[in-house]
């Protein structure tokens, strides 16, 4: 893919005419010397985001209970994913000898050693939050998680029972001895080490019972009372080593490299490639991390860190239970009052007939005006999904063609582009089937089209298809016309829950027919490299950026209104970041909303002190990227799928679309200055990488929740509408 060509761009939009061609910034900030020091670790960064994290789970003030325990799980879920990535690729670096310092200045062993050590401490937080603080207050509200010894009576008795039916028919003892060697231990599975003796020869074996994943983890005993799987199935160990003496149990947890990596010959084999790729990663991936309860036997730690090749560095002592996402399993409780108030997104005013509260005609709604969705305060069922399933269901439409690259279990969207494709339609579907942990359910999905008659393809060979892209094409009696969806986040109705993210609707003949040519750029042999209204990577987003960044300086010096604000999940790019570095230094505000990682310090003097970063967590998961630049006083607005990371902005095909409408220029400027403004609640990084929460005020009373105030918004513009 070529270099974005900005002449060819219209105004308001990122790619737009108001912007200019490359500029030369002066000479000072051009040859401003940064320091060695300017960039903060990443992976310290995301042990911090995660510390976030578990500041919600102890956030009494602004988070329900359920929601804290939530929390907890997350902060365990997140972790477990750092490790199988970022860990196992640092180790693999280790291993390999690569002795080049990270841009934070440390080197590999480094980073290693300074992540174990910072991620023992987070993991013991997270213990003393569990045990005491939303174990006892779950107690309080009648909601109690016991071990063993805390049943009464007729509770073991009953577990005792389930035991006998229920579980131990689908447990399987592994015993070691000459004949039998140690068992493979599969990443993230909850395990009992068990000691057994023969009482005649008092010879002494270990054996290995792997925690059923297929059962609930934790068993109800009767209306708010539980108690962990691993707990019953420990106390009844006699039963599966009948005529032995059990010793000791102890349980353990290995988290192990789960990371795929697949050489892409040509995308015809890429399907098979990564399937036996997925079957490789069941067995033989190197352990990260060991976790133990801390009362284990010291010679029964000593095996299993030796069996496994575990550094003693890698294990994690924590009391028990291990593994608290089985915190999830709350969730389903119905307890409405110690969670989130119930919340219902609403149809946006745009796309629904007021009198009659139904959803309107897409494509006629698409013809008077652009569409800027926020959800999940917008519904994406009665929006994105609605424009897909019509668009399969209208006579009039020729062809859709949209990328995948996460979807749900029962996706509306794809049984629309199979419905499509059953009439007739011309359907393009551009799975990426690498988007790590959903290799299986892609693979599953990209056939599933193909069988029913879609055209699917699996994007650019060495790059994954990130964009968020639909385009429809209706004949209709002027003409052809194409409408598009641009989005920030994946065509899946279950995440769109949960996640926040925008979305364009258009029929804005500029930027589809660029989506257009970008489609047929992806899926055949176009060397594209035209684009009015979108910047795309891997080669355009970068530089249209920093173009643009420039662009500030220049307005600045000039005395023209100037400044930049961006909104990322992570921002790490080291030329993006020496860009904001110098815009900064010439005076111009920058302001960063950044959920997880920034490697940017602000507030250095002489540097940084016009940067601003500031982290916003809550019930919704802040996924949507936004760009904004003051441009002399005409802001030039964007939004895309796109990080500021070397992975989305060299190694995917990633798009930014301009928004060209005004009141939704403004819509997204507004979201930027309640995001800063100093009475919403918000983490503030620090110059030295630690970040401050400012979630409450001097009094102790709450902050501004920014996700609470749009729930509150869009529910009033739905009653207004009325």
């Amino acid at each position: 893919m070529e270099a974005v060509d900005t002449a060819r761009t219209s105004p308001q939009g990122v790619g737009s005419d108001s912007t200019p061609d490359p500029v030369e910034v002066g000479d000072e900030t051009r040859l401003l010397e940064l320091p060695t020091d300017r960039f903060l670790d990443r992976e310290l960064s995301w042990l911090a985001f995660n510390n976030r994290v578990l500041d919600l789970a102890k956030d009494r003030v602004r988070v329900p209970l359920l929601e804290r325990a939530k929390f907890l799980a997350i902060f365990a879920s997140n972790l477990d994913e750092f490790y199988m990535v970022r860990v196992a690729g640092l180790k693999r670096r280790i291993a390999a000898g690569v002795a080049v310092p990270t841009v934070s200045g440390l080197m590999p062993r480094e980073v290693h050693s300074a992540i174990l050590n910072r991620t023992r401490e987070l993991v013991a937080e997270q213990a003393r939050v569990f045990h005491a603080e939303i174990r006892p207050e779950l107690a309080e509200h009648g909601i109690e998680i016991l071990r063993w010894d805390e049943l009464t009576v007729e509770e073991k008795d009953r577990m005792d029972d389930l035991f006998t039916e229920r579980i131990f028919p689908v447990l399987t003892p592994l015993a070691v001895d000459p004949s039998h060697p140690f068992p493979y231990i599969s990443g993230l599975s909850i395990n009992l080490a068990v000691l057994v003796k023969n009482p005649e020869t008092g010879a002494r074996q270990f054996a290995r019972v792997k925690v059923p994943s297929v059962l609930s983890r934790f068993l109800p005993l009767s209306e708010g009372r539980y108690v962990a799987l691993e707990d019953v199935i420990a106390q009844h160990l006699d039963q599966l080593f009948s005529g032995m003496q059990v010793v000791g149990q102890h349980t353990f947890r290995v988290t192990r490299n789960e990371d795929v990596e697949v050489e892409e010959d040509d995308a015809e084999n890429l399907l098979l490639a990564l399937e036996k790729e997925l079957l490789r990663r069941k067995v033989g991936r190197p352990p990260v991390r060991l976790e133990v309860e801390d009362d284990i036997d010291p010679k029964m730690l000593e095996l299993l860190r030796s069996e496994l090749d575990v550094k003693e560095t890698e294990v994690f002592l924590v009391p028990g239970p291990l593994d608290l996402r089985g915190l999830f399993a709350l969730t389903e409780i119905d307890r409405a009052e110690l969670k989130y108030p119930a919340f219902l997104p609403s149809t946006h005013p745009h796309l629904s007939e007021v009198e009659t509260a139904k959803p309107a005609d897409m494509f006629a709604a698409l013809k008077q005006r652009d569409v800027l969705l926020h959800h999940p305060y917008d519904s994406f069922a009665t929006s994105v999904q609605r424009f897909i399933e019509q668009a399969a269901d209208d006579p009039q439409v020729l062809a859709i063609k949209q990328t995948l690259y996460r979807t749900s279990g029962d996706s509306p969207i794809v049984d629309a582009l199979i419905e499509a494709a059953e009439a007739g339609k011309q359907v393009l579907a551009l799975v990426e089937i690498k988007a790590r942990f959903d290799e299986q359910a892609n693979i599953a999905w990209a056939r599933r089209l193909e069988q029913h008659g879609c055209h699917v393809v699996y994007g650019l060979v060495g790059l994954k298809t990130h964009c968020k892209l639909s385009m429809v094409v209706r004949d209709e009696p002027e003409g052809l016309r194409r409408y598009v969806h641009i989005g920030t986040g994946n065509y899946n109705p279950k995440t769109a829950r949960l996640y926040e993210d925008m979305g364009l609707l258009t029929a804005n003949p500029i930027i589809t027919e660029d989506v257009g040519r970008l489609f047929n750029h992806l899926s055949g042999m176009s060397k594209e490299t035209q684009y009015r209204r979108l910047l795309v990577a891997p080669h355009g987003i970068r530089t249209g950026l920093i173009e643009r960044i420039n662009h500030e300086i220049t307005n600045r010096e000039a005395g023209l209104p100037a400044g930049i604000r961006i909104k990322v999940n992570s921002l790490v790019d080291e030329a993006i970041s020496d860009a904001l570095y110098r815009a900064s230094h010439a005076g111009v505000p920058v302001d960063l909303w950044v959920r997880g990682i920034c490697t940017i310090r602000p507030g250095m003097p002489g540097l940084s002190e016009n940067i601003r970063v500031r982290s916003i967590l809550g019930r919704f998961l802040e996924h949507s990227r936004l760009f904004w630049f003051a441009n002399g006083g005409n802001p030039s607005v964007g939004i895309g799928s796109a990080d500021m990371m070397h992975r989305n902005l060299d190694r995917r095909v990633e798009v930014i679309g301009s928004i060209t409408n005004r009141d939704h220029v403004t819509e997204i400027g507004e979201l930027f200055d309640v995001a800063f403004d100093k009475g919403t609640a918000s983490w503030k990084l620090q110059p030295d990488g630690s970040w401050v929460a400012y979630t409450v005020d001097a009094e102790g009373k709450p902050l501004l929740d920014m996700q609470e105030l749009l729930i509150n918004a869009k529910s009033r513009r739905r009653v207004s509408a009325k």
